[in-house]
């Protein structure tokens, strides 16, 4: 089997990084693995390992990667014998793909939770990707999910024979048996009780209603704060409306274990989530959690709180 990939991952293209060491690893399934990565003129083709090769766009605009995406492909499944065909997403990469297949197998990755309500409400772009979507569900051999609730709303464009679901794997051994290298109660003694967000800084992300329900929690337990591990565009912006409260922003870090462990709070205020490995990971390490009615928030055994502030704040009093 020859398999063409459509990414839009150029850390693809850094030697030794987790992302091309991962593709190396899933080449072995494979006697060809070529990679189409949505990128500019700054990169170019890379052999990644002895049958996996990574290929840029070399776009001059990022309006033009689905194009160019769609000449390149066409030209590697017809010169390399492609006999598979995986997609990331089921938008521009999902497109390229369906319009790159001929008799190939298609196969479309889903890690957003494309059937929420919310999902295309925060940009024109994901309003424009939702009108793709059923284009390239219908287009597709196989549709692979991360969650059942992904699975259960994509049935409308594809037949469930035709859909595996495949969780994010975390390894939850790990968590379970990492040692506490930081207490956050040691880190920040201020705090009687600590609540703790691990997030990209994103509007869908929905950190400011995490904030405003956190003023209400303050009321019960003026003694409380909250610990944001994350950045993103959003920073600024929350760092502003956070202003005179007890809020840590701190960036991503590594031992994400020991902050679950050691918080009495894991806070998942998210408007919509594929699949949430947060959630999974803040279970693994025995955390309360208080999540929105997002992704795997359930099965992890998450309070499950409104989207609004008043709702999250309770939530979050009933937990600490």
């Amino acid at each position: 089997m020859k398999l063409l990939m459509i990414s839009t991952d150029q850390k693809i293209f850094e030697k030794g990084s987790a992302v091309s060491l991962r593709q190396i690893e899933y080449a072995r399934q494979y006697e060809e693995v070529h990679i189409i990565v949505f990128a500019d003129k700054v990169f170019s083709e890379t052999p990644l390992g002895s049958n996996v090769w990574a290929y840029p766009t070399r776009s001059i605009s990022k309006w033009l990667y689905v194009f160019d995406a769609i000449k390149l492909g066409k030209f590697i499944a017809k010169k390399k014998g492609i006999t598979h065909i995986t997609c990331q997403d089921p938008f521009e990469t999902g497109l390229v793909g369906a319009l790159v297949k001929k008799d190939e197998n298609l196969e479309i990755q889903i890690h957003t939770d494309i059937g929420s309500p919310y999902f295309k409400r925060f940009s024109q772009l994901e309003w424009i990707r939702s009108l793709i979507v059923p284009y390239t569900l219908r287009k597709a051999d196989h549709v692979r999910v991360v969650s059942e609730r992904i699975k259960k709303y994509i049935t409308k464009y594809v037949d469930e024979s035709k859909i595996e679901i495949r969780p994010i794997f975390v390894d939850t051994d790990k968590i379970k048996n990492a040692p506490i290298s930081t207490d956050l109660h040691k880190k920040y003694p201020q705090f009687s009780k600590i609540i703790l967000m691990a997030s990209r800084l994103e509007k869908e992300k929905n950190i400011d209603m995490a904030i405003e329900a956190f003023k209400i929690v303050l009321t019960k337990n003026p003694g409380a704060g909250l610990v944001i591990v994350g950045s993103g565009s959003q920073e600024g912006y929350l760092k502003d409306i956070a202003k005179g409260l007890p809020v840590i922003f701190e960036g991503w870090i590594d031992d994400m274990a020991s902050y679950y462990k050691t918080c009495d709070c894991f806070l998942v205020s998210s408007w919509y989530e594929g699949y949430g490995m947060t959630l999974v990971e803040a279970n693994a390490a025995g955390c309360r959690i208080v999540s929105t009615d997002v992704g795997v928030a359930r099965e992890m055994g998450a309070k499950i709180v409104g989207f609004d502030s008043i709702s999250m704040a309770y939530g979050i009093i009933q937990s600490i």
